[in-house]
């Protein structure tokens, strides 16, 4: 059995030399000599290291194998100053071993756990990092995180939270995001005295530096306004005008652009052509008088006010799904810090929940002070997924192969080919190794045939699902009575006769 040390775990030197001891036993399944028992009520177990301290461990199972994670000490028996146990009291006397078969059934599993490492992390869940997010972990601020769904950018993300220092703003578009993510940080009673962290929603961090009159603008209320000018918009769809809005004109960090600036935008940049601008841009200058008429505000104007009064109130920011702001809004988060270097920036360009042209390129050049640092940062991608199956990443792999072979790459850092990390194989209870998606070819040689087992598969199920068993048709035949296909075909010559 393996033996794992929490990552913050503190074993006082007076109780070194047994806590190795009491570890030496479990690794070779020896249960007895360490006192293992398991405190009622929990998946916890405690291991006796002397008199009067105690460790509180748990098990987990990976690949069909056991390894127990050494979490806490617990001295002088005050099980309910717990950071696990969370006041939990326990009756020394009233505890009991059960033996192996109490472990098996308290083990949860674990979707990854390194190979060799014996450090792990705690969320709401144990957390075992590979290589790639132990490196990231560890490197100092600013740092860019870019990773698919599944890829552990989140856990990684809280865990880097927790190792900085003072007043710490973590803040994303979405309220839900920014709750849940709340609640991971504090989850089994986390505490950090040494810093402070404030878990706020794009709108909330608007809120908390001036409270803005009405609520924001939404897609439903831009189109009662589209609605107004139908006439002379009849070359555009609201949901482009309100992108072209939201995420263009209104962007810029300094503010809404001029319709000079409006006009040189490159055709990248831009929904609309060169000759459509000036209509849009004159729209935009009504949209501005009718937000303030309907009591809505736009977050990108609010924004621009509210950063030439921010205060420089946090020593770092950590803003989840990058991708969903604005320049604008961004600009504002960085007009909170009271260094311009302390942020942590995670995201997808390939998750955008709202359009709004994102950009690395552009993001980089608002973060960094000089052209050549934006330039030179390094932009860091987690390649591995944790959350989907064998299967999923194979097809997704293969129809990124295709799709750059006929589009070729795209310049952005993602999407690229993603490396199946977690002991998932199966997906709605098919063998992920039996797949006929692994015929799919590795370096676009299509054309070549899935294996005759799984064809030969398929043609049974489908005569089965389409003909009835013999035996049933001659049952039926003998009854008098329909076939159940024939019923459904023609009911009406049907109706009436013997059933």
């Amino acid at each position: 059995m393996r033996f794992l040390l929490h990552a913050k775990l503190q074993v006082p030197s007076r109780i070194q030399a047994s806590f190795a001891k009491a570890r030496a036993a479990l690794e070779r399944d020896d249960l007895r000599s360490p006192d293992l028992k398991k405190l009622s009520g929990s998946g916890y177990f405690r291991l006796k290291l002397d008199y009067d301290a105690r460790l509180l461990v748990s098990f987990v199972e990976h690949a069909g194998k056991r390894a127990c994670l050494a979490l806490e000490v617990i001295e002088q028996h005050a099980y309910d100053r717990s950071r696990f146990l969370r006041g939990t009291r326990v009756d020394e006397q009233a505890l009991v071993s059960d033996g192996i078969a109490e472990i098996e059934a308290a083990a949860r599993p674990l979707r990854y756990l390194h190979p060799e490492r014996a450090e792990f992390h705690f969320l709401d869940k144990p957390l075992s990092f590979d290589d790639r997010q132990s490196e990231l972990c560890a490197l100092p601020l600013p740092l860019i995180l870019v990773g698919c769904a599944g890829s552990g950018k989140t856990a990684l993300t809280l865990t880097k939270l927790r190792e900085i220092p003072g007043e710490v703003l973590y803040v994303t578009q979405s309220p839900y995001l920014a709750e849940s993510a709340a609640n991971l940080y504090y989850s089994h009673g986390y505490q950090n005295d040494g810093q402070n962290v404030s878990f706020l929603s794009y709108r909330a961090l608007l809120e908390s530096i001036r409270v803005p009159k009405g609520r924001p603008v939404t897609l439903h209320d831009f189109a009662g306004f589209v609605a107004r000018h139908a006439q002379s918009l009849k070359f555009t769809s609201t949901h482009q005008l309100f992108e072209e809005f939201r995420g263009v004109i209104g962007a810029a960090p300094e503010g809404p652009l001029e319709l000079e600036q409006y006009l040189t935008l490159g055709v990248r940049r831009s929904i609309y052509a060169t000759e459509q601008r000036p209509a849009v841009h004159a729209v935009f200058a009504k949209y501005r008088d009718w937000l303030a008429e309907s009591s809505l505000y736009d977050t990108n104007l609010v924004a621009h006010s509210h950063a030439r009064t921010a205060e420089a109130l946090y020593d770092a920011a950590v803003i989840d799904e990058v991708q969903d702001l604005t320049n604008a809004e961004l600009a504002l988060v960085l007009a909170t810090l009271k260094a311009r270097a302390a942020f942590l920036l995670c995201g997808d360009a390939n998750q955008i929940v709202h359009p709004n042209f994102f950009s690395w390129s552009a993001v980089k050049s608002l973060f960094y002070s000089t052209e050549q640092a934006a330039v030179s940062a390094p932009i860091h991608v987690l390649e591995a997924n944790y959350r989907s199956s064998r299967v999923v990443c194979q097809v997704a792999n293969a129809l990124l192969k295709i799709k750059n072979a006929r589009f070729g790459f795209s310049r952005r850092p993602h999407p690229r080919i993603v490396r199946k990390a977690s002991a998932l194989l199966r997906v709605r209870g098919h063998d992920a190794r039996r797949s006929c998606f692994e015929a799919l070819p590795a370096h676009g040689a299509f054309g070549r045939a899935p294996p005759p087992s799984l064809l030969e598969r398929s043609v049974r199920t489908r005569r089965n699902q389409l003909e009835l068993p013999t035996r049933a048709k001659a049952v039926a035949a003998r009854a008098g009575r329909p076939l159940p296909s024939e019923q459904r075909r023609n009911p009406r010559h049907w109706r009436g006769r013997p059933a």
